[in-house]
């Protein structure tokens, strides 16, 4: 039996979303096929001419509980489960009275999108957690050498069309990929139950994680072209951006974008900021009341390394920017929307990817998980600042200097360890990432401002960890660097601060770090 096509005599019918089930029963009926219902989806079905039998009627119980019983029943699951070559199934089939199921078309309570309603109460959520209809699913799922089982209206059609070809008939490739269709449902279905009360009851690190993942796309390819890769999505986020130009995103381009959106998305969208990120680490960035004059200070910070990089903007893409960047090699734009206008120009070069992520740009990170071979490391985002920002030197911080750190912070945040970023003006003027030691994070600075050739002279230092030794602050100092900002906490933190004292400098401990790795 195994392998081999079936007929489908009779179909089990009960959803809750009834899209396309009135078509696509009345196909079945065509076919002969007997239709057995329950509720709702027997009343719609009677009153559109199909003929129905009602599963209270073939079970000989009624529906009871408000609905919550009424496919709870051998008659209905001995009918979903029966092995048709096995002699004992077949003689308990004959001896109860129970009809063999060759079909189940079952759809589940919405409890996804009832717990996204704002508002909606507990007895409300707990109402709409199905539990026959996930039954059935696993029912006709576990048996489908036999069973062909459906779990979204989206396959409807693709069913009839097969079963009308072929009189009747459903072949097992189908019957398997409809299988692992509805486990899928029923996996992702319980994870969303399971989740919602980890939720509820505060468990941010619960001793079981469950996260369905639906995918979103396949990508062009993962790292690097032999590596093959999709992007899989358990809630709103960058993933549900727009692309409205462009060609398919690949996985190193998810990555960038991301990066340049959460840089974006520290900075409030009263005053424009612009972002550009190159391999995962920022490489410019400014602030400016017009949004294309951010755009060309950011360009200055490392012209080479913006070439062909990711451009984020917190406010809406003006023509003026794109015009900026009309024929500038870029890769991918993540913007919170764009101006009219902007996006013609902008896709004027045919690969220019463009992405409009203005209906998830307030969306909550959630947890950041990462995979260790089979295993995942589990953390709360970084959504945090600072937690005690006070000043530890003689000289305190201009104004202008303090606008400066903060700004220059919040792109240190996002750079990897050891990151040092110099700003002046509201204008990344030079970074040092990713480097083992943090003085040469310093020295990288400094010569990535030179080589653009921008002046350190009064700008401002931010460290995402403390300065182990006065080093990287007397190194600095050289540059033209007045005032520092960097967590503090090392053993010697004394001595640092002496020396920036020694040199006139300001300094201000955050109280927090920001190891990005």
């Amino acid at each position: 039996m195994i392998g081999k096509a079936v007929d489908v005599k009779r179909a089990l019918v009960s959803v809750h979303d009834k899209t396309g089930i009135v078509p696509f029963c009345q196909r079945l009926q065509k076919l002969g096929i007997q239709i057995f219902s329950t509720g709702g989806t027997s009343k719609l079905l009677k009153e559109n001419g199909v003929f129905v039998t009602d599963v209270s009627d073939y079970t000989g119980f009624p529906e009871m509980m408000g609905g919550r019983v009424k496919t709870l029943h051998p008659k209905v699951h001995g009918g979903i489960l029966y092995r048709r070559d096995q002699p004992d199934d077949r003689d308990d089939v004959s001896k109860n009275g129970i009809s063999g199921f060759d079909l189940v078309v079952v759809n589940l309570y919405p409890f996804q999108q009832t717990v996204a309603r704002k508002g909606v109460s507990l007895a409300e959520v707990v109402e709409n957690i199905d539990i026959g209809g996930p039954a059935m699913l696993r029912s006709a799922a576990k048996n489908y050498e036999y069973v062909g089982v459906l779990a979204d209206p989206a396959d409807y059609d693709d069913v009839a069309m097969e079963l009308q070809a072929t009189c009747g008939r459903l072949s097992y490739e189908r019957r398997e990929k409809l299988m692992l269709k509805a486990f899928e449902r029923t996996a992702a279905y319980d994870a969303a139950i399971s989740d919602y009360f980890q939720n509820l009851q505060g468990h941010a690190f619960p001793q079981s994680l469950t996260r369905q993942l639906s995918k979103v796309s396949d990508l062009r390819y993962g790292e690097n072209p032999h590596q093959k890769a999709s992007l899989y999505s358990w809630k709103p986020g960058i993933a549900q951006s727009r692309i409205l130009a462009g060609k398919e995103m690949s996985y190193n381009n998810w990555l960038d974008a991301y990066s340049a959106f959460q840089i974006a998305r520290e900075f409030d969208p009263s005053l424009p900021v612009a972002v550009i990120v190159k391999h995962n680490n920022p490489c410019g960035g400014a602030l400016d009341a017009q949004q294309h004059v951010a755009l060309q200070k950011a360009l200055k910070t490392d012209a080479a390394s913006a070439f062909g990089g990711v451009y984020a903007f917190n406010t809406p893409v003006t023509v003026e920017s794109a015009r900026v960047l009309a024929d500038w090699f870029v890769e991918v734009i993540i913007a919170n929307g764009y101006e009219p206008g902007a996006v013609e120009i902008l896709s004027e070069k045919k690969n220019r990817r463009l992405l409009d992520a203005s209906a998830v740009w307030n969306e909550p990170a959630g947890m950041d998980i990462r995979k260790i071979g089979g295993s995942v490391l589990v953390q709360e985002s970084d959504s945090l600042l600072y937690h005690d920002l006070k000043t530890v030197t003689q000289r305190k911080p201009t104004d202008a200097e303090k606008q400066d750190l903060d700004f220059a912070w919040k792109f240190c945040k996002h750079a990897k360890s050891n990151a040092i970023v110099f700003a002046k003006d509201h204008h990344v003027v030079g970074i040092g990432a990713g480097q083992s030691s943090r003085i040469d994070s310093v020295r990288i600075a400094v010569q990535k401002a030179r080589a653009a050739g921008l002046s350190l002279e009064g700008a401002v230092m931010a460290s995402d960890a403390f300065f182990p030794f006065p080093d990287g602050v007397t190194e600095a100092a050289k540059a033209g660097i007045k005032a520092v900002m960097h967590p503090g906490g090392s053993l010697k933190d004394a001595d640092v601060t002496a020396e920036a004292d020694k040199l006139g400098l300001a300094m201000l401990f955050t109280g927090m770090r920001h190891f990005r790795h």
